[in-house]
């Protein structure tokens, strides 16, 4: 390979990095904006120390334990930790067929890995103990996401199995969204969330241009996080990809408010922008198999499961204050099997693998989410104090306010 195309498909690599570490602010603007003002240092710091730690796990473990080299033969025995290295030729065009370095393919990897656990802090938002939580973190980061990621990319049995997951519908999206699903029950609802009847109240968040901020900053990342899939800048497929994974953003967008409308009467914004993300989401595991008209049918329908998914949220007393149960899993569910039904892939014996690795990941993920946090809710517990959650994360686990001596009203 010439060292121009070297070069510039692992310049287009790392751009993707940065693509997809904005993300993270995207999800912390989106979460403080949908939950109140009370608890916005609490959300920033979550989000913070996920970024951070995230990356040095990931250094430390984390990408050795989701590539250990299954293909070899290695198994998990490669696992070392407490730091990588660049292998012989890491550096150069023999390694992953010119498409990056292995230090840009380490980074680039990294950026992903702290997503699962920011799609759970904002489920969990405004009700957990700071403690708890990052301890959770560092587990389910460290360990968790790396093996379910070593099922499928690292070459491991899903792998082997046929599943496809191009950038992480199931292995990213699902495995947060499974997590989350399991804190946010044994967490329970946040005070005055739902009637004594069972019925839901509206808790509105304090900022909704920064939420609509947040989501355009995700949809900016997703050009990394689904572009950089690509692992080269292959210039057709690449612009295929960014093809569809923008209209199923948009398709989803337009799905979600227009449904929202015919059930509710109303021009729902939160609605809106949650469908955007739904259809992301959705498109994520098939975005270089779907043609444009099959990306906005699979983002239009998880504009439409996006409504449909926080109302049953809602109807199972599970108090989601982002929606991100709905958006990162039940659409990553989606998105998974749409593979099998939509796309070059399409086949019954697909489906069957794509349904396979769904359940595989639901299984794990609900399981070792559960001991997680099941031993720290009996041992340092989870929850925070009712007078703690009344008068706010900031005060009480952090001493300070997100806006100085500017107060709005917050309930």
């Amino acid at each position: 390979m010439e060292a121009g195309l070297f070069t510039a498909n692992n310049v287009w690599m790392m751009v993707c990095t940065a693509f997809v570490f904005i993300m993270h602010l995207g999800f912390s603007f989106l979460e403080i904006g949908l939950t109140r003002q009370k608890n916005t240092v609490n959300i920033l710091f979550k989000n913070i120390f996920i970024i951070c730690v995230g990356l040095l796990l990931y250094y430390m473990g984390g990408f050795n334990l989701m590539y250990p080299g299954f293909e070899e033969g290695e198994g998990f025995l490669k696992f070392a930790g407490l730091g990588i290295a660049a292998p012989e030729g890491g550096m150069t065009p023999g390694y992953a067929d010119g498409g990056y370095t292995w230090w840009t393919d380490f980074l680039f990897q990294a950026m992903f890995a702290a997503t699962a656990a920011t799609i759970v802090s904002g489920a969990v938002a405004e009700r957990i103990k700071l403690g708890p939580f990052m301890i959770f973190t560092i587990l389910y980061v460290g360990l968790v996401y790396p093996i379910v990621g070593s099922w499928k990319w690292g070459g491991g049995w899903l792998d082997q199995l046929g599943f496809y997951d191009f950038a992480g519908s199931t292995l990213v999206h699902g495995v947060g969204g499974w997590a989350a699903l399991i804190a946010i029950w044994l967490l329970g609802s946040r005070i005055g969330k739902f009637n004594e009847d069972g019925s839901p109240n509206a808790i509105p968040g304090h900022n909704l241009p920064l939420s609509a901020a947040g989501v355009l900053l995700l949809w900016l990342g997703w050009f990394g996080f689904n572009g950089g899939s690509v692992l080269s800048a292959d210039p057709a497929l690449t612009s295929l990809v960014l093809v569809t994974t923008c209209l199923a953003a948009a398709a989803g967008g337009v799905g979600a408010f227009l449904f929202s409308l015919v059930l509710y009467k109303n021009y729902d914004l939160t609605m809106f922008l949650n469908g955007i993300l739904a259809g992301l989401v959705g498109i994520t595991a098939g975005a270089d198999v779907m043609s444009p008209n099959e990306a906005v049918i699979i983002g239009l329908i998880a504009g439409i499961i996006v409504v449909l998914g926080i109302a049953l949220i809602d109807k199972l007393k599970l108090d989601d204050p982002v929606g991100a149960v709905a958006v990162h899993l039940i659409c990553g569910i989606w998105g998974t099997l749409a593979v099998g039904i939509f796309g070059s892939l399409a086949s019954g014996e697909q489906f069957v693998s794509q349904l396979t690795g769904v359940a595989a990941a639901g299984v794990f993920c609900c399981l070792t989410a559960f001991i997680i946090l099941f031993i720290l809710k009996k041992t340092t517990g989870i929850r925070v104090s009712k007078e703690e959650e009344l008068e706010g994360l900031d005060a009480h686990e952090h001493g300070m306010s997100a806006y100085g001596d500017f107060r709005m009203n917050d309930h």
